[in-house]
């Protein structure tokens, strides 16, 4: 168990001037713009770039972009890729993107590709968990939801009006899960926390309504090439989850409101990638983040 978080009282959930303390204790570290906005730029007559809302946070407004495959037809399945729903966690917005210039023309010739690469702008530049109102938006996805990240990423989604087949959301788990956003989320909601192991590789995060084993064991292979997959620790879980199978846990992603459930896609999975492992690169974090795309789509393609 970590030590007291520094805001808010004990067994005591925090009221709106706790909420405040924590706002003002957050400091923009990266630039969306820089980082992000003009890899987005650069993609303009390779993929279509739209708009699909704005984020106002006090003085700074964050324009939100999806990127579509040019040759959309309607006949086609489509795969959802998103990343940054955790702006913190690095490698889904910058494997989102990977996978963006270098693979999504392929899989255009068998699937309309819709990529929501950065959907918490903000949470990038602070490399937070949560939006300025210290929610998470990756608890979020469900009608009316509280967040605007959320809100805006699934009403640009479902006017798609497509059949999603497949849905991969992009996600990390470091060691800041335990050192920081797990001790703030306890200390918010007014509850004892329990930090978990941190599992020492990628690991695959399934549906519970819609396990597709074959599918996460394909990505896993896929991963497998290149970079580590977690092992499951002394009481064969991960992150306190019982394992699946190698490198696979589910969770019940619609009730939970994760960005995986809010999509009918059959083929759902949400990658975990482990950046500060002692092997681990900012590059082979994004290739891992890449190789499960493309193993979902290389399993897809073989499903006919």
């Amino acid at each position: 168990m970590s030590k007291p978080y520094p805001i808010g009282e004990p067994n005591h959930p925090w009221q709106a001037h706790h909420k405040l303390q924590w706002l003002e204790q957050q400091e923009i570290k990266r630039s969306y713009a820089e980082d992000v906005v003009t890899q987005i730029d650069s993609l303009r007559g390779v993929l279509n770039v739209h708009q699909y809302g704005t984020l106002k946070y006090d003085e700074k407004h964050y324009f939100l972009y999806a990127l579509k495959s040019q040759n959309w037809q309607e006949h086609k399945p489509t795969v959802l890729i998103t990343g940054g729903v955790h702006g913190y966690e690095t490698s889904g917005v910058h494997g989102a993107l990977a996978f963006a210039k270098h693979h999504a023309q392929h899989y255009a010739d068998f699937f309309n590709i819709v990529i929501l690469p950065c959907i918490s702008p903000w949470g990038y530049e602070t490399i937070n968990r949560w939006n300025p109102h210290a929610i998470d938006p990756n608890r979020s996805f469900y009608p009316n939801s509280p967040a605007e990240e959320s809100k805006r990423a699934m009403e640009y989604v479902d006017s798609l009006a497509c059949n999603m087949v497949c849905h991969v959301d992009l996600h990390e788990t470091t060691d800041t899960d335990n050192s920081e956003f797990r001790p703030a989320l306890a200390a918010r909601d007014g509850v004892e926390n329990h930090n978990w192991n941190i599992p020492d590789g990628f690991y695959l995060v399934g549906h519970t309504q819609k396990p597709q084993p074959e599918f996460q064991k394909a990505i896993i292979e896929k991963v497998a090439t290149v970079t580590p997959i977690a092992p499951a620790d002394d009481t064969n879980k991960l992150i306190g989850v019982p394992i699946e199978q190698l490198g696979v846990i589910n969770y019940d992603g619609t009730a939970l409101g994760l960005c995986m459930g809010m999509t009918n896609a059959a083929y759902v999975t949400t990658t975990e990638v482990y950046p500060d492992g002692r092997s681990a690169t900012p590059q082979n974090c994004i290739d891992g983040q890449v190789a499960a795309i493309t193993g979902a789509l290389e399993f897809l393609l073989t499903k006919g």
